[in-house]
């Protein structure tokens, strides 16, 4: 897989990000800040259509070129700022992976999207998602992973930390939910 500048997600991150969003093969799924196309890819095997958005030209040609490579075919990679390409989408789900405008991103996944989770590295953008959602009613759940790879060391293994991760996970309360809040 080719990979743009930047962190690639994770597949362990990818993993439970996607399974927070219980997708089906109905749904449409958008992958904001897609980088390399690593979630894109992964979802696409559950959902009808995916729209894996960057506004940085190496990332375009890196999706582009890694869904071609794997043979994917339900991908539609597009280019520019997410916060003017998501309002024009009908979408399900959502993957926030880029911290680039996200308040405004933010807003329009919690105004038409009923299920997103946002991935995020620096406890800044996570305490910005995690209030916004909060105050917006659309919270679900807050985890942080932390990834380790045995690695040799000395005839023995150690295990090599990778960065902490935090997932968001927003949307519409379940029907149970509802019937809690009311």
């Amino acid at each position: 897989m080719l990979y743009p500048g930047g962190t690639p997600t994770q597949p362990e991150i990818i993993s439970v990000a996607l399974s927070k969003l219980d997708l089906g093969p109905s749904d449409v799924f958008a992958d904001i800040g897609c980088g390399s196309g690593s979630v894109s890819i992964s979802a696409a095997r559950s959902v009808k259509q995916v729209y894996a958005i960057d506004n940085r030209e190496e990332a375009v040609h890196a999706v582009s070129r890694n869904i071609k490579e794997k043979n994917i075919t339900n991908v539609s990679v597009l280019k520019g700022e997410a916060a003017l390409i998501l309002p024009d989408l009908d979408i399900d789900c959502a993957f926030l992976g880029g911290s680039k405008n996200i308040a405004n991103v933010l807003t329009i996944l919690m105004e038409k999207v009923p299920r997103f989770v946002v991935s995020a590295v620096r406890m800044e953008t996570a305490a910005l998602a995690l209030g916004a959602m909060k105050s917006n009613n659309k919270f679900k759940e807050l985890l942080q992973i932390q990834i380790s790879r045995g690695s040799e060391l000395a005839g023995g293994t150690m295990l090599k930390p990778e960065n902490p991760i935090f997932l968001i996970v927003g949307g519409e309360p379940c029907q149970s939910e509802r019937v809690k809040l009311k």
